[in-house]
């Protein structure tokens, strides 16, 4: 009873019937003149509604194709608020940094402890082409490989909003610039430490592991601040 007075006060008529109404995931829905019919409500009030679900990343809108339902993810709600956030004030960043860093040790126990051995190989490997690129010539700057890092030892949690707000925190940090910067004695420092974070964790020594992550996260306090917010898609 407390979830349905819940739902009928938050969401729109067309949100409410994407989530107890709608077809599966992937799979197409009604027209706009049907679901407008359905739904009771004008095709320019549904369009209104529908734009909003299309912004949180609910549905795909496609000419021709139609709209299609989308597996939930958190991630575009926390993007639009970051996009807004950075745009009244860049400083912002350093704020949703410091919520990103809680996150990661506040779940590393539970998210480490859940790691198979194939997550280890991926994670031994994405150490390794960090280490390439570090020491190529011209010097490549492992970004790709840091994301990916880090989104691994938290995906096999099943979190989607641990998992929303960790993907959101490097599309920010990437329209911030950070993922520009080119000191090599820090990036060497950096996957030092997430060398000693792997390794640890694959030994399951969670603890020495979760030590290399607090000291890692220290590291962002020596970077320049983030550049003026230009664009965040």
């Amino acid at each position: 009873m407390l979830l349905e007075r819940v739902t009928n006060h938050h969401l729109s008529e067309f949100l409410r019937y994407l989530a107890t109404e709608a077809c599966q995931e992937n799979e197409h829905l009604p027209s706009l003149t049907e679901l407008s019919a359905r739904l009771g409500i004008s095709i320019s009030v549904l369009r209104e509604q529908l734009e909003v679900a299309r912004a949180l990343g609910l549905v795909e809108v496609k000419p021709r194709t139609g709209i299609r339902r989308l597996p939930y993810s958190f991630r575009p709600t926390v993007v639009q608020s970051l996009a807004y956030a950075l745009a009244l004030n860049p400083e912002y960043f350093s704020a949703f940094s410091d919520l990103r860093n809680h996150i990661e040790a506040a779940y590393w126990f539970e998210a480490t402890s859940r790691l198979n051995e194939e997550d280890c190989e991926n994670l031994s490997r994405l150490i390794e082409r960090a280490f390439q690129k570090l020491q190529a010539n011209p010097i490549q700057i492992p970004h790709p490989e840091h994301r990916e890092l880090h989104l691994t030892i938290y995906r096999r949690l099943n979190n989607p909003f641990v998992e929303g707000i960790l993907e959101a925190y490097w599309e920010l940090y990437e329209a911030s610039g950070l993922d520009l910067y080119a000191d090599l004695a820090y990036l060497e420092r950096v996957w030092n430490y997430h060398r000693k974070m792997v390794e640890s964790v694959c030994q399951r020594n969670y603890q020495a592991g979760y030590e290399a992550l607090i000291e890692h996260m220290g590291l962002i306090h020596q970077r320049s601040k983030p550049m003026p917010f230009q664009r965040f898609e």
